[in-house]
């Protein structure tokens, strides 16, 4: 290996797209090429926060890339037969993470300059980035106002640059926070607006970012996480909320600024509805109870209901068990023939001293039936040819336990 280190040419300049290098050292394990070249475009994946590139190396897919001590380690399924070589990075990927990573340190410079919101945490996702503030809430008016500013200094298209300083120097520049590394400490500022200490690949000016769109906010950990997407990411969040809010305006008649209002009056109606719905079912369950207890037969002083329903719902006859249990001596066993399986459900009010339970364990080890539940009502599934031998069942153990 040589004595350099690889030349990280990602950091002097990130528009480069395709360079040749040479194959310095290659290292097969796990069923994985390992490849260091004497420099690269890469970056390598998450340092500081940031994603790594997608490429290749002669056409051969780059799977991942990571520094080791100092050197840029690119991983590779396929080997690569020649020294020399041409790296190619993925332009559109690359320029993303540029333009949301640039947006970052304005934003976070916002923050600071507004509410002296420090950054202490910071995440580039597939589709969002976030940002940790160390301030306990924001309103949204405060929100309308950072982004604001932040999109001002876009549109003013101010110039970022990078350059190296030593731990001594750094006390003359207004750092926004403190660099990670004592010596060849990499600065990006933008325009004498903010300076903080980075490793990644940003843009050449703010124009660049396009604009910053601040998704939402949350409270995270006694501060806020702001959820932001910048450039293009912010023109595809555009897209598919402006298509959303055109249909859901075509469904609802009314004008796109009139949707949440529409909506919010449609959901107390639904409210209303169900809550009307609710009250309604109380009043039929009451009711078939009512026609069934009729039906009922009288054995030792209990009402012992047994029916067998066609294709009923089984949530409703639940709901007619649960009302006859809220009053006393009844027995209940239902049977549900559906069209492919059947279902049954057998109960009692808690006031009759019988175990479903152990009825259950009793039939199950004659029929193969699934299903369980309580000492007081038990229910399950079984076959269409199985049901009527599984009410009679439960039907004489019942009646011989009373």
């Amino acid at each position: 290996m040589d004595g350099n280190m690889t030349e990280k040419i990602y950091l002097i300049n990130p528009y480069l797209r395709q360079v040749d290098a040479r194959i310095v050292e290659k290292k097969y394990m796990n069923n994985r090429y390992y490849i260091k070249t004497n420099k690269t475009i890469f970056y390598p994946n998450l340092a500081g926060g940031q994603p790594g590139d997608k490429g290749t190396i002669n056409g051969v897919e780059v799977l991942d890339t990571y520094e080791d001590n100092g050197d840029i380690v690119h991983v590779t399924k396929d080997n690569i037969h020649s020294d020399k070589v041409q790296l190619s990075i993925d332009w559109d990927n690359r320029f993303d993470y540029m333009q949301q990573h640039s947006g970052q340190h304005l934003l976070s410079a916002v923050f600071y300059k507004l509410y002296n919101g420090e950054t202490i945490g910071f995440y580039i996702g597939k589709e969002y980035v976030y940002i940790d503030i160390n301030i306990p809430n924001i309103s949204d008016d405060e929100i309308e106002k950072i982004e604001e500013f932040a999109n001002k200094i876009i549109f003013s298209n101010f110039s970022i640059k990078s350059y190296i300083i030593e731990k001594g120097d750094i006390n003359r520049l207004p750092v926004r926070k403190e660099p990670i590394v004592n010596s060849n400490i990499r600065i990006v500022e933008i325009d004498g607006i903010d300076f903080s200490p980075c490793c990644g690949t940003h843009l050449r000016n703010t124009g660049e970012i396009g604009i910053v769109k601040i998704r939402k906010v949350e409270k995270y950990k006694g501060n806020i996480r702001v959820e932001f997407v910048c450039g293009n990411r912010a023109l595809k969040d555009y897209t598919w909320k402006n298509r959303y809010i055109r249909r859901i305006s075509d469904l609802l008649s009314s004008k796109d600024k009139d949707v949440y209002d529409r909506v919010q009056k449609l959901y107390i109606q639904k409210e209303e509805l169900e809550k009307e719905n609710r009250d309604l079912r109380k009043e039929l369950y009451q009711y078939r109870s009512q026609k069934l207890l009729k039906e009922s037969k009288s054995i030792k002083g209990k009402n012992c209901i047994c029916k067998k329903f066609k294709d009923a719902d089984f949530k409703v006859l639940n709901n007619i068990v649960a009302h006859l249990n809220s009053l006393d001596n009844n027995i209940i066993i239902f049977g549900i023939d559906g069209t492919e399986n059947s279902q049954f459900i057998a109960s009692r009010s808690p006031n009759i001293n019988i175990n479903m339970k152990n009825i259950f364990k009793e039939i199950s080890q004659e029929i193969d039936i699934q299903g369980g539940g309580s000492p007081q009502t038990v229910q399950g599934g079984c076959t269409k040819d199985e049901l009527d031998l599984i009410l009679k069942g439960f039907y004489e153990r019942i009646i011989n336990s009373l």
